[in-house]
Parts: structure tokens; sequence; C-alpha cells
């Protein structure tokens, strides 16, 4: 398939998604959320057996690109379901994706960019990637990823990141549990194909089975939680504080909140 938003390189038993988008330092854009659930398909009917996803240029993913942000204020109601409907697929996708997913972390990680680096399988990183759930300082909701979030750190650590919106260092996610290990640089890719080929010597029927039995002891409850949490995301648009959220944003001001 051709893609526009991305890289997908089938090398072998290996297969490498690049989000690919370096001069928005990899923002979110609905193309890129439409390649990436695509190259996850096309990976999952190959013959790769394990996959890894990293970022081109200096930053992983810095969240979501600033034209949809702007396309976000003139959006209906069902518009605004619709696209939080895509994200949380996009993450569910991520999250559930039936073949060992590793994330090659290269550098920035902010917002949605931090639940594709999180919610791999492995995530590996550079020491000076950056990592936030930052939704909150701009009126959104970071409904979507507390559902996954809640469930990898628990809920008094998921205050803490949801609540301060705080940027925090590749150090500090690692002693968190959401970074499984730290890489340097000029090592990252090469740590991240080690680690696949030690994936690929085990049996990729046992692998898989062994990730479909993780996801099913807590399938239900995440879909029932994500449904609820896209509804939560998707109604929040509808209030004074995200208008003058996203507007301050992308007007480089402070916001003046209003409370509702």
């Amino acid at each position: 398939m051709s893609y526009t938003t991305l890289k997908l390189e089938l090398d072998g038993e290996i297969g490498i998604i690049t989000l690919n988008r370096p001069d928005k330092r990899n923002a979110i854009s609905p193309a890129m959320i439409d390649d990436l659930l695509a190259a996850l398909d096309e990976a999952e009917r190959g013959p790769a057996r394990v996959v890894i996803l990293t970022g081109a240029g200096k930053a992983f993913c810095a969240g979501m690109d600033l034209e949809a942000l702007r396309e976000l204020a003139t959006q209906t109601q069902e518009q605004h379901v619709a696209n939080a409907e895509r994200m949380g697929k996009m993450f569910y996708r991520v999250y559930s994706f039936p073949k060992p997913l590793i994330a090659a972390v290269n550098g920035a990680a902010i917002a949605g960019g931090t639940g594709l680096a999180t919610l791999a399988d492995f995530t590996l990183a550079v020491p000076e990637a950056k990592f936030g759930y930052t939704e909150v300082r701009i009126g959104f909701l970071p409904a979507v990823v507390s559902v996954f979030l809640l469930r990898q750190v628990g809920e008094k650590i998921t205050r803490e990141l949801l609540l301060t919106g705080k940027i925090f260092d590749a150090a500090e996610a690692h002693r968190l549990g959401l970074v499984t290990e730290l890489v340097p640089q000029e090592k990252l890719m090469e740590s991240a194909r080690e680690l696949a080929q030690s994936l690929i010597a085990s049996s990729p029927t046992s692998l898989r089975l062994t990730k479909r039995i993780i996801l099913r002891w807590n399938e239900k409850e995440i879909e029932r939680d994500l449904a609820i949490a896209i509804r939560e995301s998707a109604e929040i648009r509808r209030t004074a504080d995200f208008r003058e959220g996203l507007a301050s944003f992308l007007e480089r001001r402070k916001p003046e909140w209003r409370g509702r």
C-alpha cells in the first residue's frame, strides 16, 4: 500500500512502521490515523512476526496536528463523536495488536504521542525523550488514554499525570513502568531489532495466544470504558473552556478559563 504520513518496511520477520512527518514532529492527523490503522493491518497480514513503531526526525510524535486542531473549532457534535471514536480505535488497535509491538521512542512523545509510545508491548526510549498527558492544560479531556493508563500505573499515579498535565522525562517514565528500557540514541533501533529477534526465537503461536489471553482478562471492561471515554471526550468539546483552550493554544496566549 501507499502511505502519505508514514513508512512501512517489511524486512523479513520484522516490520518497521516509521511515522514520517518530521517537519510536523510526526503530529497525529486524520490521514496518519488512517495510515497507521492500514499499516498495522498490512503488517498483521504479512510475514513479519514482530513490529517496531518509531518516528522520523527528532520527535516520536508531538500529539495532535495543528491543522486538525483548527478543524475541531468548526466541527459539529456528530463530527466530534466520530473524531473521538477514530482516536479510540487507533489506541485500542495499538494496545490489542496480535503480534509483539515495540515502540522505539526517538524523541518527544506528547499527549496522543505518549499514548502511542506507551501502549506498545515494549517501549524503548532514548534518555532525551519527553512524555506528558497535557490535555488539561488546553481544555481537552484525556479520556481515551485514561482507560489504559489506569491499568498500567494505577489510580494515584494516573491522577497525578492527568491532573497536572506535566511533562516528564524518560527516566521518570521508566520509573513509573511506562518505558521498558532506556537506550542511547545511536543504539535505539539496534536494540529494538535485538529485542525483536529475541521474540522471534519464541513460538509465534505462543506469543499470539499469550497476547490474546492478557487482553481477554480486561477486554469487555476496556471496550465498555472506551465507549464512556469517547462519549465524554466528545462532550467536553461543547464547553466554553474547551473553545477557549483551543483558541489560546492556537493563538499562543494564556487561556482565560470560564469554568464551564
